[in-house]
């Protein structure tokens, strides 16, 4: 990142992971007035240079999927006509302050749009996505998340951060000390979810193009939610073992081979399966003090975050059909898609 850059973004979603970015990322792709990146999660301020090589199960895959090259990262933006504003979503900027900065030194007047969802449906989506992907090996949610601290002191990439990913008041903070409040969209996932088209005027007023455009978020990287069994595990085993021997793979090679792992531990998947008030209440502890500061921060309420819940989770039924999950990283049509024309019919003349 130390040539002169010719192209950049005006504006990031910035974050949370599994808080509907990528839902929000294609909704807002629709909009005339705006061009975002055809890969969502490009990465590129997470790193000034290669990503690491290595780290947990699957991480390998994901650090190959980094857009870190200047000239790469800029022909993400070649198609946006004059005049259009660029955006691309990368969830993980708004964890990681070396992020911030580096967007600081190159966008110093970028725009954010941040969604926050309740961090403990947040790490318990988290969790469910790595489970059904076969890559985490531990299938009790609390356990997983007390497994952190090692996994971290490990090297496992920021995704494997089922609980620090949802401390958002200390990530605001650093955000707010390097760019202007007005400057950073706060969006609740539960609204996002339930009145997609004001969400969706308040992200377009706050970027400055036309509200009332769209209406609509579809239903994408939907969490599906496999069972436990002996045909679950062993496919598993598999998949995080060829995470990484795929590395050693010819060309897609590899990528095929996680994909076609991954697609059969999600066959006829359930649901993801909802939070119970034991799991929420072992994990309280964990936020009660970022989430006060996050109120500190933001002047917002987020005390429902920590009240009981017979059932909690975020479940948003079956996996829309013929949707595969954990697509960010990789080339994707986000531009509306036009109904199909009709062919035009000719008619020789007959003599």
């Amino acid at each position: 990142m130390l040539g002169d850059f010719l192209t950049l973004p005006d504006f990031f979603v910035a974050g949370a992971p599994k808080a509907g970015t990528t839902a929000l990322h294609s909704a807002l792709a629709k909009h005339p007035g705006l061009c975002l990146t055809p890969v969502k999660e490009p990465k590129f301020f997470l790193t000034a240079g290669p990503p690491p090589a290595e780290g947990g199960p699957g991480d390998a895959k994901t650090y190959r999927e980094h857009i870190w090259r200047q000239a790469d990262y800029e022909a993400l933006f070649d198609r946006a006509p004059a005049g259009v504003l660029k955006g691309e979503s990368t969830p993980f900027y708004l964890y990681r302050r070396d992020a911030q900065f580096r967007i600081k030194h190159l966008v110093p007047d970028a725009k954010f749009i941040v969604v926050l969802r309740d961090p403990i449906e947040r790490a318990h989506s988290n969790w469910a996505h790595l489970w059904s992907a076969g890559l985490d090996p531990i299938g009790d949610f609390v356990e997983a998340c007390a497994r952190e601290p090692d996994r971290v002191a490990a090297g496992w990439a920021d995704f494997w951060r089922y609980v620090d990913l949802g401390r958002y008041g200390g990530q605001l903070e650093h955000l707010y000390s390097l760019f202007p409040r007005e400057n950073v969209l706060l969006l609740r996932y539960h609204s996002l979810v339930a009145e997609p088209a004001r969400s969706l005027d308040l992200a377009c007023s706050f970027l400055g193009v036309e509200p009332g455009v769209l209406a609509e978020l579809p239903r994408e990287n939907v969490t599906a939610h496999p069972h436990p069994s002996l045909r679950y595990r062993a496919i598993a085993t598999a998949r995080r073992a060829s995470s990484a021997v795929s590395a050693l793979l010819p060309g897609h090679a590899g990528a095929r081979l996680n994909d076609r792992l991954e697609h059969l531990l999600q066959q006829d998947a359930t649901p993801r399966r909802p939070l119970t008030w034991e799991q929420r209440k072992a994990l309280i502890p964990a936020f009660e003090a970022d989430i006060r500061l996050l109120e500190l921060v933001t002047g917002a309420d987020c005390g429902e975050w920590l009240l009981p819940r017979g059932e909690s989770g975020g479940l948003v039924g079956a996996r829309p059909s013929g949707q595969r999950q954990a697509r960010n990283g990789r080339p994707r049509d986000f531009s509306p898609k036009l109904p199909r024309q009709p062919k035009l019919v000719t008619h020789r003349a007959t003599r």
